[in-house]
């Protein structure tokens, strides 16, 4: 599974002219789901996730976390973190996982995390025509990938 997280002041997804999510501060999440992603995946990530400390203290130093600043997020699929350029110019996104494995993981996710920080947290659809919108704080831009663990 691979994140992009980023630090926003505020963050949006649309579909078809119409506001599904909003946040002020907190984080947008892009998550890239594959087929061997787990349950194990899920724990790792929305425990680093929720537990970065990545949002400035009173001296401006980035020293507290998403449940410190009791902050929101939104959390947004996106097949294409597993996009390969390996090979000419069109990416395959041959590793990211089907709709029927993705979307049970992507829920998963969603629960998870909402477990972690107490409270809901905004969502896309999956597989829509989605119109992100965020002012990145910072900025910050985390790239985390749960094969890696680094």
């Amino acid at each position: 599974m691979k994140t992009v997280i980023q630090r926003v002041t505020s963050a949006s997804v649309t579909i078809n002219n119409k506001i599904v999510s909003e946040i002020k501060n907190g984080l947008l999440i892009l998550v890239g789901i594959e087929n061997e992603d787990s349950q194990e995946d899920i724990d790792w990530l929305t425990k680093k996730i929720v537990n970065l400390r990545i949002f400035n203290d009173d001296n401006e130093v980035m020293n507290k976390s998403l449940i410190d600043t009791n902050g929101d997020a939104i959390v947004v699929s996106q097949f294409t973190l597993h996009a390969s350029t390996k090979k000419g110019n069109r990416p395959s996104y041959i590793k990211a996982a089907k709709p029927e494995i993705a979307i049970p993981i992507y829920q998963k996710f969603i629960a998870t995390l909402e477990q972690h920080l107490n409270k809901k947290v905004g969502t896309g659809v999956f597989g829509a025509d989605m119109k992100v919108s965020l002012v990145n704080d910072g900025p910050v831009t985390i790239l985390i990938d749960s094969k890696l663990r680094e």
